[in-house]
């Protein structure tokens, strides 16, 4: 019996292991993932740590290396600086020696200056006199007389040269030293100019590294001169003076622009294979380039240094996390077992009550002595159904709906029970009242009748409700300023409007655009534009009426709707108010700054009837005070809607003309004073309108100025030119120079060289056929890019003229710098001339200073006889004017005007 018992209880035993086996096994098939999710949040959690590392240090070496190209850069500034003083000083050496052998009568005797000690050591540099034959005739070397040198290139430049210039050659080996030198020489000249000889200033490379430091730059810093031709002169590494045979770099790079920082990779650059932050600059006034070079490794070995203790930090808090992911994955396996227990204890009674997350009722209605339905009383819910009403579900079966509100009115909810009773169904999504005892502020609400009793389904739709209502308000609202915005208006306005039809109402539109907040945006950056955008909406607020709407359209422009007013008057004193406001300046993060407003008022009837017109007029009105000078309010003006149309079509009629090529060129004469033959046409656009005629350019060139069509119309009168010359090439007439006008803005904002140079190309033109004219105010521009433009275009062979000369502000050493052929004086000046003594005297002075700079000068507006007489007395050279000739059409062959028909 015993036996029995104890087999029983080992069998029982046994029974409640394997079941508690089977519940583990149950759980681990459930909860797999907790096994997991610790240490895949730890490695995702190392990874994005790792990441996050290598990211920092790459900026951090991103920065370092952008600090070393700005120090190179800065470096290479400070040695060209240097460098130009260096080459100055070497140059006034070369110019004392060549005055002192002039003034000497050839008798300098280096030897004997060299014993004062009147120059630097020659252990530097040595100064040596070669006579016109190429010999030797005196230097600071002894024993250096009668070595022939005529073979060096400086002594053959110097020798076919006019004039004398500092010429600086590439390093060669002396032979008068067996020294590498670089020869600076100047040309000697007797009183008449003749070639007598050349003044040579050796200097050793070394000299121009001799201030390396290597505090600054390293022990692997470079130092170098290298020619704008890319001739190395010198490099030099730490304390290494490489020969130019072997230079230290393998060859010169190319540089683009006058100066810059790059780094040069070691293999590819450099002969000892190490890479450097190499800075370039241009020595002022020198064909010279400067170089520095920091060593990429000594640079960068602080941050090489915090790189690996970083990854060393790194990998330690990687053993902390895998500590701390084993720990947290054992509580949370422990914690979720417990919870897994609970759950199965209530998991029949849940399975049967709680199947989703709605609640559920079950409801009878409460009929009174006469069979009506007076109430209804909840028979069964689930527990998520009693927490929807604030209940447990023990006290809330067996309630009375209307009980439930207590000290409110259920009349609504017993409405929808009464109509799922007379229709068997309801269903609705309805807005719970805070008196409520529903505690969702939205719920959908399903109601199906079953014999007489009624199923109810409560399910919370908050959520939801509030996620659509916040799309739609963040739909309607501008995000930085809080305000409505154009969706909402494009809504609200049409509202509005029917609303004053209706009612005989009077409503105005403001247009509101800030007065110079590109400016501010521009310059101070955008996030200083933000807050003033900001501001200038709470202002706005502030100073319009409290029911009056604000409203930002986009960028800096905001509408006021204006309703419930009586007058214009109502609509200007808002207005007033806005613009009152934005008088006091704005103090932002950044600094302080104005703005200014331009409003533009549309008003209701009177200008529009409808939501869009009324927008577009509101507009068009703010743009009239925009036009005006800004910093005002007008109301809409049909007249300057009108006359901006018609800007407008004029406008599209030009870009028309422009794509259809309706333009033809006139050409007129200017002739030589002096023999009376053509030297030249000027080539002048004429307009074949297709209704109006031919137009001249004071009634198209202005508009194609204001609007940026002037840049297609110049390049299409550029090729036009270099077309009709190419047709009279052609004919194999004996042809005269074309010259196109370029206007300000063309020469400024277009590649006019290229566009040049490719219309040449293109007809096969002779570029010495074309001549360009630019005004003054071409010139107003960076003189290094004008410069670079005009020496780009003078390379072509393309002849240059300055045109209406003396209506701008171009000064002479402007002049002389840019180096024009031909200057066109303005007719104010010729039409002077035979008026005034004073205008004669303006325009001998103008024809004297041109001569002075190599220019020839052409006289504008010639209309008389007795101005061709005072312009010959005076030497001007050529007369342009329609007393010589109008302007002519084309023709097959170029109109010419005869020989000494004005003689």
């Amino acid at each position: 019996m015993k036996a029995l018992k104890m087999t029983a209880t080992i069998l029982s035993n046994a029974a409640a292991y394997i079941a508690m086996a089977g519940r583990k096994l149950g759980f681990l098939r459930e909860n797999f993932r907790l096994l997991f999710i610790w240490p895949i949040a730890a490695v995702i959690l190392s990874a994005i740590g790792w990441g996050a590392l290598f990211a920092h240090l790459d900026e951090e070496r991103r920065q370092a290396e952008n600090i070393a190209l700005k120090q190179a850069g800065v470096l290479s500034r400070n040695y060209a600086d240097q460098l130009a003083r260096t080459v100055e000083a070497i140059d006034q050496i070369a110019l004392h020696v060549k005055y002192g052998w002039e003034l000497s009568a050839n008798k300098l005797q280096l030897e004997n200056i060299k014993e004062k000690e009147l120059f630097p050591p020659s252990s530097f540099l040595n100064i040596a006199i070669i006579d016109p034959n190429g010999i030797l005739l005196t230097s600071t070397i002894p024993n250096s007389k009668g070595l022939a040198v005529g073979d060096r290139p400086y002594f053959s430049i110097h020798k076919n040269a006019i004039e004398d210039f500092l010429y600086i050659g590439v390093p060669v080996s002396s032979r008068i030293s067996d020294r590498i030198i670089i020869p600076f020489s100047r040309r000697l000249a007797d009183r008449n100019g003749r070639f007598t000889g050349v003044v040579v200033v050796a200097v050793v490379p070394g000299y121009f590294t001799a201030n390396y430091d290597e505090t600054t730059l390293g022990t692997y810093g470079l130092l170098g001169v290298v020619g704008t031709d890319r001739v190395m002169k010198v490099t030099r590494i730490g304390q290494i003076v490489y020969p130019p045979e072997s230079p230290s770099l393998v060859s010169a790079p190319y540089f683009a622009g006058r100066s810059g920082s790059v780094i040069l990779q070691g293999n590819e650059a450099f002969a000892d294979m190490r890479s450097r932050y190499v800075g370039w600059d241009t020595v002022d006034g020198y064909p010279l380039i400067a170089l520095t070079g920091l060593d990429e490794r000594e640079t960068l070995a602080p941050y090489w240094a915090n790189r690996a203790a970083a990854i060393r930090y790194a990998i330690w808090a990687n053993l902390a996390l895998a500590a701390f992911t084993l720990i947290a994955m054992m509580l949370s396996v422990r914690l979720a077992w417990r919870k897994y227990q609970l759950e199965t204890t209530q998991a029949t009674y849940r399975m049967a009550t709680e199947g989703g997350t709605e609640g559920f009722y079950i409801v009878r209605p409460v009929l009174d002595r006469h069979g009506s339905i007076v109430d209804f009383e909840i028979i069964d819910s689930n527990h998520h159904g009693a927490e929807l009403l604030r209940q447990r579900r023990e006290e809330l079966i067996g309630k009375k709906v209307s009980s439930l509100y207590e000290g409110a009115n259920p009349d609504r909810l017993i409405e929808m029970l009464h109509e799922a009773m007379d229709t068997s169904f309801y269903e609705n999504d309805v807005e719970v009242p805070s008196e409520s005892p529903v505690m969702p502020r939205w719920v959908h609400v399903r109601i199906v009748r079953a014999a007489d009793e009624l199923a109810v389904t409560l399910r919370d739709i908050s959520d939801t409700k509030a996620h659509v209502d916040e799309l739609e308000r963040r739909s309607n609202a501008d995000p930085l300023t809080g305000l409505p915005n154009r969706h909402w208006v494009q809504t609200y306005l049409p509202k509005a409007v029917k609303h004053a039809a209706e009612h005989d109402a009077m409503l105005a539109i403001l247009f509101i655009d800030l007065d110079g907040f590109k400016a501010v945006n521009d310059t101070a950056g955008h996030a200083a534009g933000d807050e003033l955008l900001r501001n200038a909406a709470r202002r706005i607020v502030d100073a319009v009426r409290p029911h009056d709407h604000v409203v930002r359209l986009g960028g800096d422009e905001f509408v006021v709707i204006i309703e419930q007013i009586a007058h214009k008057a109502d609509a200007a004193h808002v207005a007033d108010r806005v613009q009152h406001a934005f008088q006091e300046s704005f103090r932002l993060a950044q600094g302080v700054h104005s703005v200014g407003t331009s409003i533009g008022i549309s008003m209701f009837p009177s200008d529009g009837t409808d939501a869009d017109t009324l927008l577009r007029n509101a507009d068009v009105a703010m743009y009239s005070v925009k036009a005006g000078g800004k910093g005002a309010y007008h109301f809409y003006d049909q007249k300057f809607y009108d006359a901006l149309r018609v800007r407008l079509e004029r406008e599209s009629e030009l870009r028309h003309a422009i794509e259809q090529d309706q333009f033809i060129m006139y050409y007129q004469p200017r002739v030589d004073i002096a023999t009376g033959i053509t030297a030249s046409m000027e080539a002048l656009v004429r307009w074949e309108h297709p209704s109006k005629g031919l137009m001249q350019p004071l009634e198209f060139i202005p508009l194609a100025e204001d609007t940026g069509l002037i840049l297609s119309l110049g390049e299409l009168v550029i090729d036009k030119v270099c077309k009709q010359l190419a047709q009279w090439v052609r004919t194999g007439q004996e042809l005269v120079p074309v010259s196109v006008n370029v206007s300000s803005r063309q020469f400024n904002e277009a590649d006019i060289a290229k566009i040049l140079s490719a219309s040449l190309a293109r007809h096969n033109l002779d570029p010495k056929l074309i001549e360009i004219e630019l005004t003054e105010s071409s010139m107003m521009g960076s003189t290094w890019d004008v410069a670079n433009t005009l020496r780009a275009i003078r390379r072509m062979g393309v002849t240059l003229l300055v045109d209406d000369f003396g209506t701008g502000y171009s000064s002479l050493s402007q002049l002389q710098r840019l180096d024009f052929d031909v200057l066109k004086v303005d007719r104010a000046f010729t039409e002077e001339i035979d008026r005034t003594e004073q205008g004669k005297i303006f325009f001998t002075a103008i024809i004297t200073m041109a001569h002075a700079l190599g220019m020839r000068v052409v006289a504008e507006g010639v209309e008389s006889e007795a101005q061709i007489r005072i312009l010959r007395t005076l030497h001007c050279d050529e007369m342009q004017g329609f007393y010589i000739s109008r302007p002519l059409p084309p023709s097959e062959r170029q109109p010419v005007l005869p020989k000494s028909v004005f003689m």
